[in-house]
């Protein structure tokens, strides 16, 4: 069963909808990766990526993928295609900044007054009406200010 085939039909928009999401899920997994030995890039997403790419010409999508490396089985995404897609990207580590630095500063405020021992005896409810305090002011921190106020203390 590992190496059953079968075949599936997408439409036009079905299939631009498909590279779109096959193209941000390899960034999502690969972007962060340099590819060496210590720092592998995911081969899988890589090659089904590719894959999927392959067929863009048959779809009409010629000016998203370059196929020029085509002999060796390599496609890429144009700039063209890049750039529809960037949004998505954008949007997505626009969320995540303000996200981890909400989640990065309450906790550490929170650990800051409580120590390792309080926090590992405090039941869940507990916990989360303590670190409360500190979302609260965080929240509203970055909500009225963003990065405005923040600052290194030398």
């Amino acid at each position: 069963m590992k190496n059953k085939t079968m075949q599936i039909e997408f439409t036009k928009e079905q299939f631009e909808n498909l590279l779109k999401v096959v193209y941000l899920g390899n960034w999502m997994a690969n972007a962060i990766h340099n590819g060496d030995k210590d720092d592998p890039i995911n081969k899988d997403f890589e090659n089904i990526e590719n894959y999927i790419f392959s067929f863009a010409k048959d779809f009409g999508f010629e000016e998203y993928v370059d196929d020029e490396d085509s002999k060796e089985g390599k496609y890429f995404p144009t700039n063209d295609f890049d750039e529809l897609v960037r949004e998505y990207i954008e949007d997505y580590d626009e969320d995540c900044f303000w996200d981890e630095l909400f989640y990065r500063m309450s906790d550490r405020d929170f650990q800051r007054k409580y120590s390792h021992a309080e926090i590992a005896k405090m039941e869940m409810k507990e916990r989360f009406e303590k670190e409360e305090p500190f979302r609260q002011k965080w929240d509203g921190e970055i909500n009225s200010h963003g990065i405005e106020r923040l600052e290194v203390k030398e």
